[in-house]
């Protein structure tokens, strides 16, 4: 068996590998989470944007064609009161552009990301997955009792000492340190001052002294080098996204395949997709009325008037409207299937060390 220097991730998740992919909603489906965990580390599915009936679909499909553990994601966050006034005011700023692309404002309501619930539970408790993972925090006391209850060991985000800390004594069985330089969201849920938010450097070894559980470090890790310094610092395991992007099974268009080629240095921390800071590159929209607009209404809410845009951008073959999740480290990316670059990444990674 290969010899890692820290095991304590890779026997309490049953990998052997100490690499997990990042669930990303939108980017990531079935087919990457099983090509990463027949290689060796933990996929995931995210569920964010999927109903609890998809999310078991989806889940029967993984367990055709792996028995290997897989992480099913869900985001904690608190469903938002819909202020019409506000949602009038974010639909006035986003007016010329719907004017510009010939779009008529879409209406109240829609879909929106979905926070974890009974139903999720509940299907949780009938597929059991090995591993449940959760961003914003966790669930209400009684539903995490019943996910934990099924055996699936639990993990979760902390952008702060203070946020492992309230994780560990609220019952999770590994923190996920996620710094900055992460892509997509953060996963800050004790405060929203995203201006607080420290580096991976920074924030793992404090994590590590701060807490008994074991560490995975995330944020701005695109290669070997990166998951040796992690694991110097004391993480037991990385979790790696945006390193996952250019690989044929990860679903983002043609176009953010691209961006991610070009703009590999022009990623900035946005709030107008969806209402939550999230580590996008930049792009026109971006620009003109971010990074971060007050305007934008609570999460998910600032996503129902910014997706007819981002819809109709793509169609047209434009990077304008689009939400481009990245990381810092985008331009580490490479293009190869996904179990070859976990395979890649773990062995230049054990070399080093």
């Amino acid at each position: 068996m290969t010899r890692w220097p820290n095991r304590r991730i890779l026997d309490l998740l049953g990998i052997e590998l100490p690499i997990l992919q990042a669930p990303m909603a939108g980017a990531s489906g079935s087919q990457m989470a099983i090509a990463v965990s027949n290689a060796g580390a933990l996929g995931a599915l995210p569920c964010a944007m999927l109903s609890p009936e998809q999310a078991a679909g989806e889940l029967h499909g993984i367990r055709q064609q792996t028995s290997r553990p897989i992480n099913v994601n869900f985001f904690c966050h608190q469903p938002p009161l819909v202020d019409a006034a506000a949602m009038r005011r974010w639909q006035e700023l986003l007016r010329p552009y719907y004017e510009e692309l010939q779009l008529e404002p879409p209406p109240a309501g829609g879909p929106t990301r979905g926070a974890f619930n009974e139903a999720f539970c509940d299907m949780l408790e009938a597929c059991k997955p090995e591993v449940v993972s959760f961003h914003f925090g966790l669930p209400e006391e009684s539903l995490l009792a019943r996910v934990k209850a099924t055996g699936a060991r639990i993990l979760s985000t902390a952008t702060s000492v203070a946020e492992a800390l309230w994780l560990e004594s609220h019952g999770c069985d590994a923190v996920i340190a996620q710094g900055i330089e992460a892509g997509g969201h953060r996963g800050m849920f004790l405060s929203g001052d995203v201006a607080t938010q420290a580096g991976t450097l920074s924030l793992v070894p404090q994590i590590v002294d701060a807490i008994q559980l074991p560490v995975i470090a995330a944020g701005g890790i695109g290669d070997a080098r990166g998951i040796a310094a992690c694991l110097a610092l004391g993480a037991a395991a990385v979790q790696l996204g945006t390193a996952y992007l250019l690989c044929p099974e990860a679903t983002i268009s043609p176009l953010h395949r691209q961006a991610l080629k070009k703009s590999t240095d022009q990623t900035v921390i946005t709030n107008i997709f969806s209402g939550r800071p999230a580590r996008g590159i930049r792009n026109r929209i971006v620009a003109e009325i971010g990074p971060m607009s007050p305007l934008a209404p609570d999460f998910p809410l600032a996503s129902l008037a910014i997706a007819p845009l981002r819809k109709r951008s793509e169609a047209i073959g434009s990077l304008d409207f689009m939400q481009l999740w990245a990381g810092q480290a985008a331009g580490l990316c490479r293009e190869l299937p996904a179990d070859q670059l976990t395979h890649s990444l773990a062995a230049e990674a054990l070399a080093m060390i």
